[in-house]
């Protein structure tokens, strides 16, 4: 009989706040986000737990989050600073796992079957290690697939650590609300809550002929999550293949202002990231998510490859008006540059223009990185119309 896989997954909790908690003590115990207009005119990019009992998420609107809490800090986020506190993380993870699979800048899954330590010793030891160099709190579960690992960390969240043991996963999913299960939102939840199905377990009880009337073909993988199966391997990630940036809304948006400023918000964390990490890429893509949670993408080449902000953000907008028709309500907007390659530049002798750009850049990064994203930014973003 074939041994169990030990499957681990963490998640840096809240981990832009975590970081700037690092660099102004006084934020400790505070409510506070990170979001991109200390004005109020952005998005919660990540909520600190003091604020999070106020209702405050990310993904919100800042000024929805400084009304539900009116005594709110905003901090201006630092995404290079971020993304290089991740890669060393991931980096001290890579010594304890052979296969680490990084699915987002703040969580990650992790194969440890082959290790001779328990997967929970495995864990214990990783978290230990992060907190003690980055003074950084993470949460972790511990299973036979990524599936219930991953939703043992949220069950687990903040600080905690949680065990399935093999066998255990449907028994351990049962109570939980069919919410946490992947692939069931907001709507596939008030549907089934129709049929009086509010947990995993009264999900999996029903029988496969109403699973396949309700959810058509998907119907059977869905059951199969329900009792917690999941085949998926851990896929190693060393490699950028991309780099993006995505923002989930609280409510669905149709303000065209606020997507664009978001899209540019996002085009700069991704052109200082690409540059933090000295990549350029060839594609710029767009990702677009309606409220009934159909995703689209969209995607440009372009001639030589790009890490500068106004270009990401110039083809990124462009993409965007032409998919974006009849102001269609938007519940998740994304921006991308894929084809990475070190970053390299074949320049003319007159191409002054860009060598200009580059120290610009340079300099912009360089006070952001410092003060945080939104000390310089671009006029659109501030608002004026000069």
């Amino acid at each position: 009989m074939r041994k169990p896989r030990t499957i681990l997954h963490f998640d840096l909790d809240a981990f832009f706040c975590s970081v700037e908690e690092l660099h102004d003590p006084d934020l400790r115990g505070k409510p506070f986000v990170v979001a991109g207009d200390p004005r109020g005119r952005g998005v919660v990019a990540s909520a600190s737990y003091a604020a999070r009992p106020f209702g405050v998420r990310s993904a919100m609107p800042t000024h929805q989050a400084l009304r539900l809490c009116p005594e709110l800090r905003v901090v201006r986020p630092r995404h290079a600073l971020y993304g290089r506190t991740s890669e060393r993380v991931l980096s001290l993870v890579r010594e304890s796992a052979p296969l680490v699979e990084a699915i987002s800048i703040d969580e990650a899954f992790l194969d440890v079957s082959d290790d001779r330590r328990t997967g929970v010793v495995v864990a214990e030891d990783l978290r230990r290690a992060i907190q003690v160099r980055f003074s950084l709190p993470t949460s972790w579960g511990v299973a036979t697939n990524k599936l219930v690992a991953k939703i043992a960390t949220e069950a687990g969240k903040p600080g905690g650590l949680i065990v399935v043991p093999p066998g255990e996963e449907a028994l351990f999913l049962a109570p939980l609300p069919v919410e946490m299960l992947w692939g069931i939102g907001p709507k596939a939840r008030e549907r089934l809550e129709g049929f009086g199905i509010h947990t995993v377990g009264e999900l999996a009880r029903q029988p496969e002929a109403w699973w396949h009337s309700q959810f058509g073909e998907s119907g059977i993988e869905l059951a199969a999550r329900a009792r917690g199966e999941d085949n998926r391997p851990v896929v190693e990630s060393r490699e950028a293949r991309s780099m993006s940036s995505e923002t989930t809304f609280s409510r669905d948006v149709t303000d065209g202002d606020l997507l664009r400023r978001t899209l540019q918000e996002q085009s700069e964390a991704v052109g200082a990231r690409l540059r933090e990490a000295g990549l350029a890429g060839t594609t710029v893509r767009v990702k677009l998510r309606w409220p009934d949670f159909t995703t689209i993408t969209r995607q440009a080449s372009l001639p030589q490859p790009t890490d500068q902000d106004g270009e990401i953000y110039r083809v990124a907008a462009g993409l965007f008006e032409r998919a974006w028709k009849g102001r269609r309500p938007v519940r998740l907007i994304g921006v991308g540059v894929a084809q990475l390659g070190t970053r390299i530049r074949q320049l003319s002798l007159f191409d002054r223009k860009w060598q200009a750009d580059e120290r610009l850049l340079a300099a912009i990064d360089s006070i952001r990185h410092r003060y945080g994203d939104q000390a310089v930014r671009k006029a659109r973003s501030t608002g004026d119309e000069s």
